[in-house]
C-alpha cells in the first residue's frame, strides 16, 4: 500500500522541486558499521552473514519514511513497506538482479532470500523482470572483496529513478572489531544527510 504526499503542505516540497531538476539529483556517503555482533549471531545461527546483514538493513530501512519515498508520474508517494533488489554473484563472477519480500522474520526472509539465489544460479544474464524494477525496493549490493572509501553507481539519467541504493563493503578489523564499510545513496529530493543518519543508526542498533 503507498499514499500520496501533499506537495502543497509538504515541508520538503521546495527541496523536492529543486533537486528533481538536477540531471544527478542522487547523493551519497559512505560510513563504517561496527559488525562484530552481527557476524557471531549469524554465525551462531547458522545462516549466511550477508543474509543476515541484508535482511537487518531492509528492517532499517522501512524504519526511516523517508527511504519508503517514491516518485512515480511526477508525484510524491510513501509506501507502508518496501522490499529489497539485491544484486546476486555466480560461480563464474557475473551477477543478476533478484527481488526479496520484506519478512516479519528473520527465517522468513532467509527462506525467500534462497529461493532467489538458486533461480539466479540456474540462470543466466540480468534476469530482468517486474518484480526486480518495482519501485518499492531497495537497491542492496555486495562488494565483499573491497574495503571501500567512496562509491559511485551506472545511472540512467532518461530513466526515472528515485530508489535509495546501499552497498556492503568488505569486513575488516580494527580496534578488536569488525568493520563494514555501507555506502548509501539517496534522492536528495526525498531526503538528506541527516535522513542517511537515521538509517544508519537503524542499522548499527539492529546489528547489535
Amino acid at each position: 500500500m503507498k499514499h500520496l504526499i501533499d506537495l502543497e503542505t509538504w515541508p520538503r516540497r521546495e527541496h523536492f522541486a529543486f533537486f528533481s531538476a538536477f540531471e544527478e539529483p542522487f547523493f551519497g556517503l559512505v560510513a563504517n558499521v561496527d559488525c562484530t555482533a552481527a557476524q557471531a549471531e549469524a554465525k551462531r545461527l547458522g545462516v549466511s552473514f550477508f543474509l543476515y546483514y541484508l535482511y537487518h538493513a531492509l528492517e532499517a530501512a522501512n524504519e526511516i519514511e523517508e527511504f519508503r519515498y517514491r516518485i512515480e508520474d511526477g508525484q510524491v508517494v510513501c509506501y507502508d513497506r518496501i522490499h529489497v533488489s539485491a544484486t546476486l554473484g555466480r560461480p563464474d563472477h557475473t551477477f543478476a538482479f533478484s527481488f526479496i519480500e520484506q519478512d516479519d522474520t528473520l527465517a522468513g526472509f532467509i527462506a525467500a532470500a534462497e529461493v532467489e539465489i538458486a533461480a539466479v544460479q540456474a540462470s543466466s544474464g540480468l534476469r530482468l523482470s517486474d518484480a526486480t524494477a518495482r519501485p518499492d525496493v531497495v537497491h542492496c549490493s555486495a562488494l565483499p572483496w573491497v574495503r571501500f572509501t567512496g562509491l559511485t553507481h551506472a545511472r540512467s539519467f532518461r530513466h526515472p529513478d528515485s530508489c535509495p541504493k546501499i552497498s556492503f563493503g568488505q569486513v575488516f578489523t580494527e580496534n578488536n572489531t569488525l568493520q563494514m564499510p555501507v555506502s548509501v545513496n539517496l534522492h536528495h529530493g526525498l531526503g538528506d544527510g541527516y535522513h542517511v543518519g537515521l538509517f544508519l543508526a537503524a542499522f548499527q542498533r539492529r546489528l547489535g
